[in-house]
C-alpha cells in the first residue's frame, strides 16, 4: 500500500513538472473542456433555475385548482374549430355553478383583458388586466406586499378599485408609495388598493402574477368588453390535493347539468388542470437539455481530441525519459498511471477553470433569467473531467506504457 502512495504521489509530482514546463501548451489544450464544463454547468443552473421558478409560480396560484373553460389549454386532440364554436362561459352560469358545488374550497370568475395602465408619466402599454371577484384571492397563495384585495362590496358594486402585481407597481411607481395612489386604465380612473409581493415566476409571462393588475370583474365588462363577447374562466380550488380528482369530477358534472348535455354529447367545456402545464414545461426542457447535452458533448469531445493530440506530442518528446525510468524498473502501471494523472490534472484543470466562469456567467444571466447553482452542478463538473481526462489519455498513456526501454533510450 504504502508503494503505491508512493507510485501516486511521483506521478503527480511529475504530472505537476510536465504541464508547469508547458503552460501556454497546457492552457490552450485545455479550452474545450473550459467550454464545455462552462456550457454543462450552465445550462444545469438555468434548467435548475427555471425549474424553481415555475414550481414557485405553481405554488402562488395554487397546485389544487382546475380552471373550468371554454378553451382547452393542452389537449391538442380536440380539433380548434370545435372548441371555437363552444359557446362562452359567462357570468349566470358561473353563478349557477357557485350555488351547486358543494366539495370546492373557493371558486371565482375570472376574465382577460389588455389595456393601457397610466400613471403620470409612466405608461404600461398593453398590459395584462385581470377581471375577478372577491374569492379569487381564496384560489391562490398571492401574498401582499401593501394593502388588501377588493371586498365583496367592491366587487358586486363594481367599484374603480385595482390591486396591482409588484412588477407593475415597479414601473408605475418606481419610488414606492403607489398605495392608495389612482392610476387609469384606458383612460378611466382607479384607485389602488394592494400591491402583491413578488412571485418571480418569469416562466408564465404575462400570467405572471408579478405582471398583472386586477379589478372586479364587472367592471372588465362595464368599461372594455361586452359580456357576451368575451368567455370567462371558473377558477375551482380543491379543500386539498387528495380532493382534486372528486372536485373535478364534480365539476365536470355540474356544468354538463347548467349546460344541459345528455349523456350522449361531449363536454362543451373544458377542465384544464397546472399538471398540463407541468408537462408542457416538462416537454420545452427536455429539447432544450438535449440541446444543451450536444452542443456539451461537441466540446467535450473537441477538448479530448486536443489532449490526447498533446499527450502523444508529449510521449514523443519524453520518449528517453521513460526509457530511462523503465531501465530502472519502473513497471509498465507506473507508466501508465503517470501520462493518465497528467491528462487528467489537464482536464481538472480546464473543469475548475470553466466551474468557475459558469458560476460568474450565471450571475449576470439571473439579473434576467433565474438561475440556480446546485452542489450536483458542481460534482457534474469535476465528473467530467476527470472521466474526459481519462479517456483522451488512456491511448497515448498506453502506447509509453508499451515501449521498449532499449528504443526509448537510443530515440533522439
Amino acid at each position: 500500500m504504502g508503494h503505491f502512495f508512493f507510485e501516486l504521489k511521483e506521478s503527480l509530482f511529475i504530472s505537476f513538472r510536465a504541464i508547469r514546463a508547458n503552460k501556454i501548451r497546457t492552457i490552450l489544450t485545455t479550452l474545450g473542456i473550459v467550454i464545455g464544463v462552462t456550457s454543462v454547468v450552465l445550462m444545469s443552473t438555468a434548467l435548475k433555475g427555471m425549474d424553481i421558478a415555475f414550481q414557485d409560480g405553481v405554488a402562488a396560484l395554487g397546485s389544487d385548482n382546475i380552471y373550468i373553460d371554454k378553451w382547452s389549454w393542452f389537449d391538442n386532440t380536440i380539433p380548434w374549430w370545435e372548441v371555437r364554436n363552444r359557446k362562452n362561459l359567462d357570468l349566470d352560469e358561473f353563478k349557477k355553478f357557485e350555488e351547486l358545488a358543494k366539495l370546492p374550497l373557493a371558486v371565482s370568475p375570472t376574465v382577460w383583458t389588455n389595456q393601457t395602465l397610466k400613471h403620470k408619466d409612466r405608461t404600461l402599454n398593453f398590459n395584462m388586466v385581470t377581471g375577478t371577484n372577491h374569492n379569487y384571492i381564496q384560489t391562490t397563495n398571492l401574498n401582499f406586499a401593501e394593502g388588501r384585495f377588493f371586498t365583496q362590496l367592491e366587487s358586486e358594486s363594481s367599484r374603480n378599485v385595482v390591486v396591482l402585481g409588484s412588477s407593475v407597481a415597479e414601473s408605475l411607481f418606481p419610488r414606492g408609495g403607489g398605495l392608495n395612489q389612482v392610476i387609469t386604465i384606458k383612460g378611466r380612473k382607479f384607485r389602488v388598493i394592494g400591491i402583491l409581493e413578488q412571485q418571480g415566476s418569469f416562466i408564465m409571462g404575462n400570467f405572471n402574477p408579478d405582471n398583472m393588475a386586477y379589478i372586479p370583474i364587472g367592471v372588465v365588462f362595464k368599461y372594455f368588453h361586452r359580456s357576451d363577447f368575451r368567455s370567462i374562466t371558473f377558477n375551482v380550488r380543491a379543500q386539498n390535493n387528495a380532493m382534486l380528482e372528486e372536485t373535478k369530477e364534480e365539476a365536470i358534472s355540474i356544468m354538463r347539468k347548467i349546460r344541459g348535455l345528455t349523456y350522449d354529447k361531449e363536454n362543451d367545456f373544458s377542465i384544464n388542470q397546472q399538471e398540463g402545464l407541468l408537462n408542457n414545461i416538462n416537454q420545452t426542457t427536455s429539447v432544450i437539455k438535449i440541446a444543451g447535452y450536444f452542443i456539451t458533448g461537441l466540446s467535450l469531445f473537441v477538448g479530448a481530441i486536443g489532449i490526447m493530440n498533446i499527450m502523444f506530442v508529449s510521449v514523443k518528446e519524453r520518449t528517453r525519459e521513460i526509457g530511462i525510468r523503465k531501465a530502472i524498473g519502473a513497471k509498465r502501471r507506473t507508466v501508465l498511471g503517470q501520462f493518465l494523472f497528467e491528462s487528467s490534472v489537464i482536464c481538472l484543470l480546464g473543469g475548475f477553470l470553466g466551474l468557475a466562469i459558469a458560476v460568474l456567467l450565471s450571475m449576470v444571466v439571473n439579473q434576467f433569467l433565474p438561475t440556480s447553482v446546485q452542489v450536483d452542478a458542481v460534482i457534474l463538473a469535476i465528473v467530467i473531467s476527470i472521466i474526459t481526462g481519462i479517456v483522451s489519455g488512456l491511448a497515448p498513456a498506453y502506447t509509453a506504457a508499451k515501449l521498449d526501454p532499449v528504443d526509448a533510450l537510443r530515440y533522439e
